[in-house]
């Protein structure tokens, strides 16, 4: 998207707007299509208990997905708004706040995911025969959060820069890479559900070093490095100014 279709301050918004939502429900449909495109290939390949587990399982995957969604939508919002007010400088301390935050949302979505996958799995109610398969492919799907929550994040930045079309790309490039990776590791090694949970996170690690490598490639408006260090170390220290340090001294 260049700079004259992204400029929402100038001009006629709808049209802007319209071409600008579409790619971004074209990419939520996407990846929220991860587990249906897993569905066929373990119906085929692999057992019924996989077929039910992917099914119990992708809906748990989803839920994560929505919600990362959700509040990487907030770093688009932040990035617009300067970008609109023409302080693209602040920009990269929004970077940096943002890093620390969704790092500590992977570790507790992953420690979640992975330390607690069977009773997730009994929660949502998965035929008992599949409990097992259905545990292992949220477990290797939390083990992957990391790549899920670092791909909403990069497209929160692109979204907020003004271009919604390259998410759309990445998480196209990640379903391809699954569909292969069903074919491989499920039809191919005949690794049921857990072989459908790692192509997954494989196609989602796929998903990340494109968009960072179009986001270094990108000309940017700000600079990322100092900014997004000095911001990351600022949060450190109010972290340890505020929760640390008086637990010491208690």
């Amino acid at each position: 998207m260049n700079k004259k279709n992204s400029d929402f301050t100038q001009g006629s918004i709808l049209q802007k707007l319209f071409w600008f939502m579409v790619p971004i429900l074209g990419a939520l449909i996407l990846q929220a299509a991860y587990g249906a495109v897993d569905l066929p290939v373990v119906g085929r390949f692999g057992s019924t208990s996989g077929l039910s587990a992917v099914s119990t399982g992708s809906q748990v995957l989803n839920l994560v997905t929505f919600v990362v969604t959700q509040l990487a939508m907030g770093i688009t919002v932040l990035i617009a708004r300067y970008l609109g007010e023409k302080k693209p400088e602040k920009i990269g301390s929004i970077l940096g706040g943002a890093t620390v935050v969704f790092t500590l949302i992977s570790i507790g979505l992953c420690v979640l995911l992975v330390g607690f996958a069977r009773p997730i799995s009994v929660l949502m109610q998965a035929p008992q025969a599949a409990v097992d398969l259905t545990s292992s492919y949220v477990r290797i799907c939390g083990g992957g959060i990391f790549f899920i929550v670092a791909y909403n994040l990069l497209s929160a930045v692109f979204r907020g820069l003004g271009d919604s079309k390259s998410p759309l790309i990445f998480v196209l490039v990640a379903c391809i890479v699954n569909i292969a990776g069903d074919l491989l590791l499920v039809a191919g090694l005949h690794m049921d559900a857990a072989g459908a949970a790692l192509a997954t996170v494989f196609a989602q690690a796929v998903s990340v070093v494109c968009a960072v490598v179009m986001l270094i490639k990108k000309k940017l408006p700000f600079s990322i490095t100092k900014k997004i260090l000095g911001s990351i170390q600022n949060v450190r220290n109010s972290f340890k100014s505020d929760y640390l340090l008086p637990c010491r001294n208690v």
